[in-house]
């Protein structure tokens, strides 16, 4: 009854200045009453609130989407989602791995410079930095569910071409174009997230990156077997795999029913949540369902509205700090592995390690450390799940920079390869939950309304800084080890105090829905009860 009040208070409040019009739909045994708000010569989104009423009983109850998530639980249609976006994780995270494998096959086959072998790494993160902002404004506007299937899509296609490239402008053309299609691969998260209680929201979004921690080991064993023997070419068709399986069964995805009530479509709304609470082998709550509609959906401006510009801006430094570090130490991985012991002092006065970065193809214990180091993502999953609803989110980020700041230390000095190995470990298992924990946050602290949008000018930041973190692993490296690690040092502080400072702590907060303002916040200008009472009346026979 609460929400239906505060739905019939937004539209009394500014019902003077307004034209408000009713629209009555009859859907099975629940009659549906839209309230629209127009405000003529205002250039605003129009808010609609929704509610049914059961005829049969006469008793006024209403309930939410948010409600409804809470009451259906989590049962057997979110494994299947998670299986299902989990797929699609595994395979962004295998075409990323492959770059730390194909690049010095690459740097010796076709004689590059460490330039050229940095920017085939730097070209994927151009075409995601340009389509993250994209991707997100589609799920905004047109569906989770559309833009997920066509990005990767996309990406199944250009994956493909890539492996027939002939020459190093083609590779450049061709995984680029990999690229902008994984700029949408994030949005699987904006569709799991809003299907998610809020007591499992943290701990499933951070076991969907046990997906991401797959798709890595497999990567590195699917290179140990195919490169020796058939080449990068096959590595990078059988690399596709996961992205072939998603699209057979992505006909089954759903819309998300949040996104569906935001865009004025509850009758569809409802089908998908008794669609969940069957398969769940759970109840739909009774009553009217209440929600907001926002017409105007998926712009970055409302991304900068006084309540979340600092939380943006925010985001995006902890988003770029997690992408440069990660994708760095990934590629630092290679590159130091790649030079083997091979580590000097220049004179007795300067005692820098120097890193001979050669052609030299990957060894089978380079495949090994290599899959030692990428097994770190799995207790970074673990730390994270510990600390993620114990501590709240923001510490957790915070944490996980900070350790990985201290765990890199080591490489100032040339030390033995397994010494190497263990801190590498370490410090990616620390970036990895850190990031997971990220990916927890930001769907969770921006409205249905901007979840997409939001996520993904956070993954264009992100972007960024791998764009960035090639010629810092494998250009920087080359010329100096101090200066190499300090900027991962530095990056990684920046994260922390990032992390510290954002104004909101998302743990056991329910999602929002629209960027408009909070409905305790319309309620303290509105008239008395009395007055309410005598437009419910009115309003809802």
């Amino acid at each position: 009854m609460s929400a239906l009040k505060r739905s019939l208070q937004m539209a009394y409040k500014r019902r003077k200045d307004s034209n408000i019009s009713f629209v009555t739909s009859q859907t099975d045994d629940k009659s549906v009453l839209t309230v629209h708000e127009e405000q003529p010569g205002k250039d605003e989104p129009i808010d609609e609130g929704v509610c049914s009423k059961n005829r049969s009983s006469g008793i006024s109850e209403s309930f939410t989407v948010e409600e409804a998530i809470e009451a259906i639980g989590f049962g057997r249609f979110q494994w299947k989602l998670s299986m299902l976006t989990g797929v699609a994780w595994m395979a962004d995270s295998m075409e990323m791995m492959l770059l730390s494998i194909v690049t010095p096959q690459l740097r010796c086959e076709w004689r590059l410079s460490s330039w050229k072998v940095a920017f085939i790494t730097a070209i994927v993160f151009i075409g995601m930095m340009v389509s993250s902002s994209l991707w997100g404004n589609i799920s905004d506007k047109y569906g989770r569910k559309v833009s997920l299937i066509l990005c990767l899509l996309w990406t199944l296609h250009y994956g493909l071409l890539s492996a027939f490239t002939p020459v190093y402008s083609w590779i450049l053309v061709l995984r680029c174009l990999v690229g902008f299609g994984l700029g949408g691969a994030p949005q699987s998260v904006t569709l799991y997230t809003e299907f998610l209680p809020i007591k499992s929201r943290g701990i499933s979004i951070i076991l969907l990156g046990v997906f991401w921690a797959l798709g890595a080991v497999f990567e590195v064993l699917l290179a140990m077997v195919v490169m020796p023997t058939l080449g990068w070419k096959w590595l990078l068709a059988f690399s596709t795999f996961p992205l072939v399986i998603f699209a057979a069964f992505c006909c089954w995805l759903p819309e998300s029913a949040r996104f569906d009530v935001l865009r004025g479509r509850e009758d569809k709304a409802l089908d998908t949540l008794k669609y969940i609470a069957a398969d769940n082998r759970s109840s739909m709550p009774t009553g009217r369902l209440i929600a907001n509609t926002q017409t105007e959906r998926g712009r970055i401006r409302d991304l900068f509205i006084p309540e979340y510009r600092k939380t943006t801006l925010l985001v995006w430094v902890i988003w770029f700090c997690n992408a440069f570090s990660y994708y760095g130490i990934v590629l630092l991985t290679t590159e130091m592995f790649q030079a083997g012991s091979a580590c000097s002092a220049t004179d007795n006065s300067n005692m820098e390690p120097q890193c001979s970065l050669e052609c030299n193809y990957l060894t089978f214990n380079d495949y090994m450390d290599l899959l030692w180091t990428t097994l770190a993502e799995f207790p970074g999953i673990l730390v994270s799940l510990w600390m993620i609803d114990r501590i709240g989110r923001k510490k957790s980020m915070a944490i996980c920079f900070l350790l990985f700041s201290v765990s890199i230390l080591p490489l100032y000095v040339c030390t033995h390869r397994t010494v190497l190995t263990v801190f590498i470990f370490i410090a990616r298992a620390c970036i990895t939950g850190g990031w997971q924990v990220a990916y927890v946050y930001t769907p969770e602290v921006f409205p249905t309304a901007t979840r997409a949008i939001g996520i993904g000018t956070g993954s264009g930041m992100a972007r960024v800084g791998a764009l960035i973190t090639p010629f810092i692993a494998q250009v920087l490296l080359k010329s100096s080890v101090y200066l190499t690690v300090s900027v991962y040092l530095i990056c990684c502080l920046l994260g922390t105090v990032a992390s510290l400072v954002l104004p909101t702590e998302t743990t056991g907060r329910s999602l929002q829905e629209s960027t408009q303002s909070t409905m305790e916040q319309k309620i303290m200008d509105m008239p008395h009860d009395s007055e309410m009472a005598e437009s419910s009346s009115n309003t809802c026979p």
